[in-house]
C-alpha cells in the first residue's frame, strides 16, 4: 500500500531548536518569575534597570543579541525593525529614573519580539539569514549609543562648568 507524501509544514518556533534558547532567554528576561499571590510575571530585565546605566545597558545588549539571532535565522526586515523599535521603547523609556523602573516590570519587550517571530514563522514568511540587515541593525544601534553617550558627555559638562561658575 503505498503512502501519501506529507505536504512540507512550517516550522514552529518551538520546533527550531536553534531557537529554543532564544524563548528561554526572553522569558528570562522578561516574564521568568512570579510576584507571590499574583498572576504578575517579571525578569531580569526590571530588576537589572535598578542599576543605573550599567543595567540599561546590559539588558540593550542582550536583547540585540536575540535581535541578531532572529535575524540569522530568518525573520524579515519589517519583523525586525518592529522588533528593533520594540527595544529602543525600552531602552529609551527604561533609562528614565523611576518612570522607566515601573516601565520595565510592564513592557517586556523580549517576550514581545518572541511573539512577532512566531507570528512570522506561523505565517510561513521566513528567509535567508538577513546578514545585510543584520550589519545595518548593528550600524544603527552603535550610532544610537554613540550618539547618546555623546549627548549625556554634553550634559554632564555644562553641568559641571554650571556647577563651578555658582562657586
Amino acid at each position: 500500500m503505498p503512502t501519501t507524501p506529507t505536504p512540507s509544514r512550517t516550522p514552529t518556533l518551538v520546533e527550531d531548536d536553534r531557537l529554543v534558547w532564544v524563548e528561554r532567554i526572553a522569558r528570562l528576561m522578561d516574564s521568568q518569575f512570579r510576584m507571590p499571590g499574583t498572576r504578575f510575571r517579571f525578569g531580569l530585565d526590571p530588576v537589572l534597570g535598578l542599576l543605573p546605566i550599567v543595567g540599561d545597558l546590559s539588558t540593550f545588549a542582550i536583547s540585540t543579541v536575540l535581535i541578531v539571532t532572529m535575524m540569522r535565522h530568518g525573520a524579515k526586515g519589517s519583523v525586525v525593525v518592529r522588533m528593533v523599535l520594540n527595544v529602543l521603547f525600552d531602552t529609551i523609556v527604561g533609562a528614565i529614573p523611576i518612570l522607566g523602573n515601573v516601565f520595565d516590570f510592564a513592557y517586556k519587550a523580549n517576550d514581545r519580539n518572541v511573539r512577532l517571530l512566531r507570528e512570522h514563522y506561523v505565517e510561513g514568511k521566513y528567509q535567508g539569514s538577513g546578514k545585510g540587515l543584520i550589519a545595518l541593525v548593528l550600524i544603527g544601534m552603535l550610532l544610537f549609543f554613540g550618539l547618546l553617550a555623546w549627548g549625556l558627555f554634553a550634559l554632564f559638562t555644562w553641568l559641571w562648568h554650571a556647577v563651578q561658575g555658582a562657586w
